[in-house]
């Protein structure tokens, strides 16, 4: 068996390089206001420059999961090629001067990369990771919300006024490529790796047919129904916020980073107190603060500051539990293939996330910013729900040591 000697140098160089491949899913909404204005983007098109990520990413993902890609083919090999494949879709759309249409199917393509960098990525750590694997993943998935939140920050300091769009993609697929190099080079697959299973296309329909994961599956599905349309629609929430009251649109997009780097500490934390207190009860706690988020936010919108002191708490809970339920899903599905039953939690979540995307847009239009957030507040009702049930199973046990 390999030693794990070298743990958390594997463990922060693997975060590390999900940091910089993940930079490039928000490259394009981070910039929106700017394409909008070159392109001139209707509100359903500024929808499906993120949703043909995630379009991208669920295709992606679910053959991963039929072919059981993330079980037989080395994870480190799969991130790498996967990542730069990803860094190349991206960097086309400016290098190749290409239009809204084209720009759509570039981003498909680049979801569809990463579906090859997210979940082995989550693999790799549980490879790592025991009685701290929700630690473990609350600190990759930190480091994935960092990067996620990547382009808003280049977004913000790059220039003044509006930055140039052409700028933010290509130095997000620079970071992309780098991560190839850090994965190739660099990360190995720790002791508690399973052997390659054989091939088994029907291993994904199986996870749903299995009690104690579907309901860590349907708590993911709540938490996934907030969390992207969040991600994707409350840093332009405080552009209007900020615009409205005269504040500067660089602050707003400061602010809008900010958020989504919140929920790297919102991670680590979980992690932290899920492996001690129980991987339920601290994705109960963290879907509770995120649904009163949603629910509340709106009425913060004429008030930037106080708003955005709500948004930072928002987005440190809204991904907080995200690592708890991929975490609980590789303790309580077959240890042979747990990169196949991730990765069909997360294309099955990133699925639902096309709907929430889409649905916030007309919901402005129609009501508001002040309360076009608060049906985001249904998924973690349904999570809590869904995670209590799985709380009083007996296979609950497996999961944190047995503290559920």
């Amino acid at each position: 068996m390999t030693s794990l000697a070298g743990k958390w140098r594997s463990v922060w160089l693997l975060a590390l390089a999900e940091l910089l491949a993940m930079s490039v899913w928000f490259s394009a909404s981070a910039v929106v206001p700017q394409l909008t204005s070159e392109w001139g983007l209707s509100g359903a098109q500024q929808s499906w420059l993120t949703m043909s990520v995630q379009i991208g990413f669920v295709t992606g993902a679910l053959l991963s999961a039929v072919l059981n890609l993330a079980d037989r083919v080395p994870a480190q090999r799969f991130i790498a090629v996967s990542a730069v494949l990803a860094a190349g879709a991206n960097a086309a759309i400016p290098l190749l001067g290409v239009g809204s249409g084209a720009a759509l199917v570039l981003r498909f393509l680049t979801g569809m990369a990463l579906a090859g960098v997210y979940p082995p990525g989550m693999k790799l750590i549980a490879s790592w990771c025991r009685e701290d694997r929700g630690l473990g993943i609350g600190l990759l998935v930190g480091a994935i919300t960092l990067g996620s939140g990547m382009p808003h920050l280049l977004n913000a300091v790059g220039s003044q006024g509006m930055p140039p769009w052409r700028t933010v993609l290509l130095t997000t697929s620079l970071l992309c490529l780098s991560a190839a190099a850090v994965a190739a080079l660099a990360i190995r697959p720790g002791p508690y790796l399973g052997k390659a299973p054989p091939f088994d296309w029907r291993f994904a329909g199986r996870v749903f047919a299995d009690r104690p994961a579907r309901l860590a599956n349907f708590g993911y599905l709540g938490h996934m129904w907030e969390l992207y349309a969040m991600w994707a629609w409350v840093p332009l929430f405080l552009l209007a916020s900020y615009g409205r009251a005269g504040l500067s649109p660089e602050s707003a997009r400061l602010a809008g980073f900010g958020v989504l780097a919140a929920g790297a500490a919102g991670s680590v934390l979980a992690g932290l107190l899920a492996d001690r207190l129980g991987r339920t009860r601290v994705t109960v706690w963290s879907l509770a603060i995120s649904g009163a988020c949603a629910l509340g936010a709106g009425l913060l919108f004429n008030h930037p500051l106080a708003l955005t002191l709500v948004c930072l708490v928002w987005g440190f809970a809204v991904v907080a539990d995200s690592a708890q339920f991929s975490a609980a899903i590789t303790e309580l599905a077959d240890p042979r293939y747990v990169g196949t039953a991730l990765t069909l939690q997360t294309s099955l979540g990133f699925l639902l996330t096309l709907f929430t995307i889409r649905m916030i847009p007309p919901l402005v239009d129609r009501i508001g910013w002040e309360r076009a957030f608060v049906v985001l507040a249904l998924g973690p009702v349904f999570g809590i729900v869904s995670m209590l049930r799985l709380r009083r199973l007996p296979e609950a046990e497996r999961m944190a040591g047995g503290r559920r």
